[in-house]
């Protein structure tokens, strides 16, 4: 009985701090990189959700790095600590918290960490980062209410699709169908089930337009066709090698020799032709045969003449004394050069030139992801990294894709990788300043290349694509953020569909009794921008995906939705009931930590 006396003392330790300071429900977030600032952006929701619940967000004491982080978001509490412990979150009020969220990118830490916090609090929602998802059954043995994301697997789809030149990768199955995103032009009418998105002008993308009709981006069914992404594959242009045996040769020979032998060889070459002029000048003879005896004695030597002209005698004796040397220099070179010409193979430096392929910058959790499934769809492939041991350096080596080792901010490291004839560029480092660099550089060798650049701050990646007309730029965090929001909340988002800079949430909403919707028409769900109804469920039948929008919403409805995130929040504000009103007299809530 010790146990859950324990147990029970806690959350009612957790539920006094809440009734002595703020009575809504608490989530806790352990992070700092710009997939915590978007993921506590996507719980606060709009402004008019925000005061619905309450964020503390566990920031380490500096920044370690230059983007977003979260701990400047107002109105939610900062705890600053290095170490999460349970000192660190029982400063963070854990204890009869709604849920947690350990987004760090060290799979072992955030491990620890949940041992740390179930010592805390042992009825815990729990969301855990992780880029090795085999890991996913022991957390989930460890702890029942848990969801392992990873926020890599999420996102790779995207940047596979942007390459391949689709306007999204989503594919998903729901109700009994197989749903998948596609141009208007590639779906036949049957098939489609709604307007997305109005893409002809890239300046200004429409999701969820109120013509519906003029949606040149659709959700459609799966009806045999391949989605999408398949089907792009499909039509793009296998890569291939052009073979050119003398270029690869003149570059190996070109990385031969390091530079303090070609001095060497280059002195004595020119001692020996001064010795062969002496030469000529001591035996009496022409220029040609002058050559011929230099090269002889050099390499060979000559057997002894007394007869020989002292001047003579002394020439090859000072010749023979220069090929002892020649001769050694020469094997030098020669291992020098097979060394140095198998580590440039290696490392990348020496590519055959190749066309129509795929060049993948950054071999990180995002990089080996989208290599893996450019891999899958059959697609040549050249990898660039700094790191020869970065983390999907094995997996290239396995998969045969040739890894150039470098600065991918350099030309001759993208000239390495023949980024001049590939058909797409996929930058996706961990560096804005690396990344908008290679970008920019392959832009300039192609002019007609296909760029998928991954910036962290969205803001700068809009102008990024306004001023340099780069127009495909993704961020990892923004796209994976909805997904970690609503597995926190304890909400299943179906698929998060890209949309250039806008991400489309197709998820389940419930209909709670005596909230707003109950007792009003279907029709009240669609909103235009905003929210569009793709099916209604009633308890006990399966999902209707065509009904009568005149339909009255009962209490235990299901509606499934693809939505804005500001718009969820507010079709969220209207399938559950408004909070009780706060006491009079009731206490203030605390102030963000500053």
């Amino acid at each position: 009985m010790a146990e859950p006396l324990r147990d029970r003392a806690r959350r009612a330790a957790g539920w006094r701090l809440r009734m002595n300071g703020d009575t809504r429900p608490h989530y806790v977030v352990c992070g700092a990189d710009p997939l915590a600032y978007w993921v506590v952006r996507a719980l606060l929701g709009s402004a008019a959700t925000a005061h619905r619940l309450r964020v503390t967000l566990v920031v380490p004491e500096r920044r370690r790095s230059e983007g977003p982080d979260g701990r400047d978001i107002p109105g939610i509490q900062v705890v600053r600590a290095d170490r999460l412990d349970e000192a660190t979150f029982r400063r963070a009020g854990l204890a009869g918290a709604d849920g947690l969220a350990l987004l760090h990118q060290d799979d072992v830490g955030n491990m620890h960490a949940a041992l740390c916090a179930q010592e805390v609090e042992p009825r815990l929602r729990l969301v855990v980062r992780m880029f090795n998802t085999s890991l996913a059954n022991g957390v989930r043995q460890i702890f029942p209410d848990s969801s392992v994301l990873s926020d890599a697997s999420m996102a790779a789809p995207a940047f596979v699709a942007a390459a391949l030149g689709e306007v999204a990768p989503t594919h998903f199955r729901h109700a009994g169908r197989t749903l998948y995103v596609a141009r208007r032009a590639d779906v036949r009418p049957q098939d489609l089930v709604c307007g997305l998105a109005v893409t002809t002008d890239p300046e200004l993308i429409r999701v969820l337009p109120a013509d519906e009709p003029a949606a040149d981006v659709v959700l459609a069914e799966a009806t045999g066709q391949p989605p999408g992404t398949e089907l792009a594959a499909r039509r793009m242009a296998r890569a291939r090698r052009r073979r050119q045996p003398l270029a690869v040769v003149l570059r190996a020979v070109r990385s031969f020799a390091t530079r303090k032998i070609g001095i060497a060889v280059l002195l004595l070459l020119a001692v020996i032709a001064v010795l062969g002029w002496l030469n000529s000048r001591a035996a009496g003879v022409n220029w040609g045969e002058a050559l011929y005896l230099t090269l002889v004695t050099t390499l060979s030597g000559q057997d002894p003449d007394v007869d020989k002209p002292a001047a003579a005698q002394v020439m090859q004796v000072v010749l023979n004394l220069a090929g002892l040397a020649l001769i050694p220099l020469i094997t030098a070179v020669v291992v020098d050069g097979i060394v140095n010409a198998r580590l440039a193979l290696h490392a990348g430096r020496i590519q055959p030139d190749r066309t129509g392929h795929v060049v993948v910058v950054g071999l990180g959790n995002i990089g080996t992801r989208v290599m893996a499934q450019l891999h899958d769809f059959g697609l040549e492939m050249v990898a660039i990294d700094r790191d020869p041991d970065a983390r999907g350096a094995a997996l290239a080596r396995r998969l045969g894709v040739p890894l150039v080792v470098g600065d991918a901010g350099l030309e001759e490291t993208l000239r390495a990788a023949s980024v001049a004839t590939c058909q797409a560029l996929v930058v996706v480092s961990t560096d804005d300043g690396v990344n908008l660099r290679a970008a920019l550089i392959g832009r300039a060798l192609n002019p007609d290349l296909r760029v998928v650049l991954r910036l962290f701050d969205g803001d700068f990646a809009e102008r990024i694509q306004r001023a340099f007309g780069i127009g495909i730029s993704r961020s990892v965090s923004y796209l994976a953020a909805p997904s970690f929001a609503a597995a926190l909340l304890d909400r299943a988002v179906i698929a998060t569909i890209p949309v250039g800079r806008h991400a489309l949430l197709v998820t389940e909403v419930p209909v709670v009794a005596g909230s707003a919707l109950d007792g009003r028409p279907l029709a009240a769900v669609t909103r235009p921008g905003e929210v569009r109804l793709l099916a209604h469920t009633r308890p006990g039948r399966k999902a209707d995906w065509s009904a009568d929008p005149r339909m009255v919403i009962q209490a235990g409805d299901r509606l499934t939705v693809v939505a804005r995130r500001a718009g969820l929040s507010a079709l969220l504000r209207e399938t559950t009931p408004a909070p009780p009103p706060e006491p009079a007299g009731a206490p203030v809530p605390r102030q963000p930590e500053e």
